[in-house]
């Protein structure tokens, strides 16, 4: 009885094991994704990743939020997956000469950030030729961030590239009253039509509206402008941010992004995101300039 049980019993449950483990052996192959299956922790890269290189040599005042903003260029870079950035503070990367020693040129980038350089940059007469061909010639992309018009006073071709050049922050670092003027533009297409900023605002000089596109401005009607011997302009009329041409190239410079704080504020990071993908040619906006706002 029991050997006769053994030859009926023991088959059937040799057989009820075979279809369980092909059971689960099917299900594993059904429901479980493939490791190529699985998400990405990254966002996917483009074809052709961009170049971005970011200078943040400082000759004269050195601002505590260049470290920072050079960081935030990095981060927002490698976790969009548009661009890897290369850092540096000097400015021996500005040329188109071949450096050797796997140092990459400009020829190698496709848009240059100041970020907050200060002073009389080392560069030679070739590397500022290089540069502003770079930008003209070349239509790659220039964006500088809060200090940038505070450096190259010597070179004239700088301050015709980017717009300008600082000229004292008449109220310091203060709780700035903006106006967004250009809505539609990416980079500040986020920003509310009026708004406050903790920051500090540059006052340009060998600055015309006429010759760039105001995406951002002070309102002046909010503006305290009693014995202030800070301000040197007559009308009133202090850009936030601009956007404009130079050559080929596309040019965007920002003051936001003095403080070290600024850099945590999602508008800041933002604004400066955008205008890196504007500048890289990855978006479109107007250069078209406009009168100041009445």
């Amino acid at each position: 009885m029991r050997s006769r049980f053994r030859s009926t019993i023991a088959p059937l449950l040799l057989g009820i094991f075979a279809v369980l483990l092909a059971a689960c052996s099917a299900w594993g192959q059904t429901q479980l994704p493939s490791h190529d299956a699985l998400p990405s922790p990254f966002h996917a890269k483009p074809t052709h990743l961009k170049h971005v290189l970011v200078i943040g040599e400082t000759k004269g005042w050195e601002h505590d939020s260049v470290s920072a903003t050079m960081d935030a260029v990095y981060t927002m870079g490698k976790d969009s997956g548009l661009w890897d950035t290369t850092m540096r503070t000097d400015a021996e990367l500005l040329t188109r000469k071949d450096l050797g020693r796997n140092a990459r040129n400009l020829n190698y980038f496709d848009v240059l950030v100041f970020a907050s350089t200060t002073g009389e940059l080392d560069m030679d007469a070739s590397q500022k030729q290089d540069m502003l061909a770079f930008i003209r010639d070349d239509g790659k992309g220039f964006v500088g961030i809060h200090a940038a018009l505070d450096t190259n006073y010597t070179w004239p071709e700088y301050g015709e590239m980017i717009g300008g050049w600082f000229d004292q922050h008449p109220w310091g670092t203060f709780d700035a009253p903006i106006v967004n003027e250009d809505p539609a533009f990416p980079a500040v297409r986020h920003l509310p039509k009026e708004f406050v900023k903790y920051d500090e605002i540059y006052q340009p000089k060998t600055w015309a509206r006429a010759n760039v596109n105001v995406l951002l401005s002070l309102d002046a009607s909010r503006l305290d402008f009693a014995d202030n011997p800070r301000i040197h302009r007559d009308d009133h009329d202090f850009a936030v941010a601009w956007c404009k041409m130079y050559g080929k190239g596309r040019v965007f410079y920002s003051t936001l992004g003095h403080t070290e704080e600024s850099w945590q504020d999602p508008d800041i990071r933002t604004m400066y995101y955008e205008a890196i993908k504007w500048a890289l040619g990855l978006t479109d906006g107007s250069t078209q300039t406009h009168p100041q706002p009445r």
